[in-house]
């Protein structure tokens, strides 16, 4: 009997202590959310403290105070007066789901931005459906028609969609081994028709239009609908070409827009990027004359958003260069 109130009251002790800790821990996460700003945010971060304190990290074992002290008041003084480089950083996935907060960072850059003011965006893209990166372009190209310089760094890759993103830029600046270019359209389709069949179940597709489905995935695909959808694919490239031709003029296309990839030294070769270096040593050289602020619009992510960003990440792992779609 002793045996059982023993346990029954170290079994109340461990009870205690487990609902202390889990309001404990419910209290710091209800503070943490009450403080986390609600909804969406514009984030305006600036760069050059960040950079100079780097510097100045060094500086002080190799500067004396007094000349330090001398350094930072002739930056305060230089400082009024100075250009601004706004810079974005853009991680494309499928389904470019980063444009949601693009078009809010450009319309906040567009609405201030003055004379000598310049826009740098980091991206950072494999590419993905069509429409999707073609508005992605398309929020880049609001920033060219208010008259303001755009520079898009590529550190890793751009190409297809990302590459659409990236020519629409006065400057294209990569690092030396970055994956460019891949100016096509693929398309991929599955299809368990034959399976189907084998199993005896049927499918039916209604449609009105003789070309409103020219292929299903269980469907049967007809030479009449794969021939139908190879006009569309072309077509679809054919546009990809005149939006890259237009901004770039002077490509010679028929050499770079055969859906092909290049590393960023062969690309400096062939017009499609106009210097090589990281994104990194480009904006340090800029924080010598302007003043830089990283703009970030921040927002809660929905799930198709973290499902994209995962299948981004897993195509990056796999190192995987046949890239998706445009």
């Amino acid at each position: 009997m002793d045996i059982l109130h023993d346990a029954l009251g170290f079994a109340a002790r461990g009870l205690i202590v487990f609902l202390t800790i889990a309001v404990t821990v419910l209290f710091c996460i209800a503070v943490l959310r009450r403080r986390k700003p609600r909804g969406s945010w514009l984030r305006v971060k600036p760069l050059n403290k960040q950079i100079e304190a780097l510097g100045d990290a060094l500086r002080g074992n190799l500067m004396k105070r007094k000349e330090l002290r001398k350094l930072r008041r002739q930056r305060k003084k230089v400082e009024a007066g100075r250009p601004n480089v706004f810079v974005l950083d853009f991680k494309g996935d499928l389904f470019a789901t980063a444009v949601r907060s693009l078009r809010e960072e450009v319309t906040a850059i567009t609405a201030v931005a003055g004379k000598g003011d310049e826009v740098v965006v980091r991206l950072e893209s494999a590419g993905g459906a069509v429409p999707h990166y073609g508005l992605a372009a398309a929020q880049l190209m609001r920033v060219r028609d208010k008259s303001i310089k755009l520079t898009v760094c590529i550190d890793r890759v751009a190409a297809s969609g990302g590459y659409m993103m990236a020519c629409v830029a006065d400057t294209v600046v990569a690092a030396p081994f970055a994956i460019i270019g891949s100016i096509g359209v693929v398309a991929q389709v599955p299809n368990f028709h034959r399976l189907l069949k084998k199993h005896d179940v049927d499918f039916q597709e209604m449609t009105a239009g003789e070309f409103k489905r020219t292929v299903s995935v269980f469907g049967e695909i007809t030479e009449r609908g794969r021939k139908k959808f190879q006009e569309e694919l072309e077509d679809t490239h054919s546009l990809f070409k005149q939006f890259v031709k237009a901004h770039r003029p002077k490509l010679d296309l028929d050499q770079v827009a055969t859906g092909e990839h290049w590393l960023a030294r062969r690309g400096l070769e062939l017009g499609l990027v106009d210097q090589l270096s990281t994104s990194d040593e480009y904006l340090i050289d800029r924080a010598a004359g302007a003043n830089l602020y990283k703009v970030t619009f921040e927002r809660p992510r929905s799930l198709r958003e973290r499902l994209g960003i995962l299948a981004a990440d897993a195509i990056d792992r796999s190192a995987v260069l046949q890239l998706l779609r445009f």
